[in-house]
């Protein structure tokens, strides 16, 4: 039971002195809360925070597989393209967090408690900013719950959920960019919609970034299946997927280009599905020599690895990765 604070003064509106108020009024004991929640990012909340797409990578969130992989339905059934192959995709996740490691990347690895196939593409499922985590609001009706494996794994690491879209919107961590420290493109075509926009404006606006929308055509996943950053002034972009929105916001922005085709590289094997490790270092999917030859022109240096089993899926590395935290 609460203690029963002294009778109060005969004057109405009159407050007491705090000196003879318990400490659960503000009395002796009460200390008052003056940090702010960006200040307290590191010490009440973990130290995670993004603001760039391209700054040196520290932590990525990856969902191990499971059996839930040998559904019996057709693929497509799950938006896959084809089966993955269960113990093939383990050890490819486990290079995966080898490779991270060897990076000085720390990868968060868990399994949701109910997890659906495409549980593994965490980019999908939330976007990180300087003071928490933006959740997403699949699309697909195979999808919906997804979310909440993530907020359950977000909420372990000690990661504040900042925002949870509500009603009609609908917002895929895919679909949203780190322009720069103070812009974020949001791509809005079929998976995120307007009302998501709406809802995520007020938020990074509150952290002094402005969200620019910009239009993702017919046939296109995400926004980061057509546009990538490598570095604060280069982006790797599929020329044809480009709508004018998009490229007016690069353009705006003096990003160089480079300007690949849709082409077997590009579309089946992903070539552009990468994760930026550091500025000019990126993680990127093999058997694309085409592709890397022309990043490699521009300077990158490439880290080629096996992601093939994810392909099946329909994702790759840029899917799979969940970006928690960049220096």
């Amino acid at each position: 039971m609460h203690p029963t604070p002294p009778p109060g003064p005969d004057a109405p509106g009159q407050s007491l002195p705090s000196t003879l108020l318990p400490s659960t009024l503000g009395g002796p004991g009460w200390e008052p809360r003056a940090a702010t929640h960006a200040a307290e990012i590191g010490t009440v909340w973990a130290p995670y925070a993004v603001r760039s797409h391209v700054a040196p990578l520290t932590d990525v969130l990856l969902a191990l597989p499971g059996p839930e992989q040998e559904y019996p339905e057709d693929p497509g059934a799950w938006l896959m393209l084809d089966r993955p192959d269960l113990p093939r995709l383990r050890a490819q996740t486990e290079s995966l967090a080898t490779f991270y490691r060897s990076q000085g990347v720390t990868p968060h690895l868990f399994r949701p408690a109910a997890p659906k196939p495409n549980h593994l593409f965490q980019c999908d499922l939330f976007f990180m900013t300087p003071e928490g985590a933006i959740l997403a609001r699949m699309a697909a009706r195979q999808r919906a719950g997804e979310e909440r494996g993530t907020a359950e794994a977000l909420a372990s690491l000690g990661v504040p959920i900042l925002l949870t879209p509500r009603g009609e919107a609908l917002f895929e961590g895919a679909d949203a960019m780190w322009l720069d420290e103070r812009t974020v493109l949001v791509g809005v075509g079929k998976r995120t919609n307007h009302a998501a926009v709406r809802q995520i404006a007020p938020v990074l606006a509150d952290m002094g970034v402005r969200v620019v929308p910009v239009e993702v055509g017919a046939g296109v996943q995400h926004l980061l299946g057509v546009v990538n950053l490598i570095t604060p002034t280069l982006a790797a972009v599929i020329q044809p997927h480009m709508t004018p929105s998009l490229r007016d916001a690069l353009g705006a922005a003096d990003i160089e280009l480079i300007e690949l085709p849709s082409d077997n590289e590009t579309e089946d094997l992903r070539a552009m599905n990468f994760v930026t490790l550091a500025p000019g270092r990126i993680v990127m999917p093999d058997r694309c020599p085409r592709t890397m030859a022309r990043y490699e022109a521009h300077g990158v240096e490439c880290h080629p690895i096996d992601v093939s089993e994810y392909i099946k899926a329909a994702g790759a590395l840029g899917c799979l990765t969940g970006i928690l935290s960049r220096a």
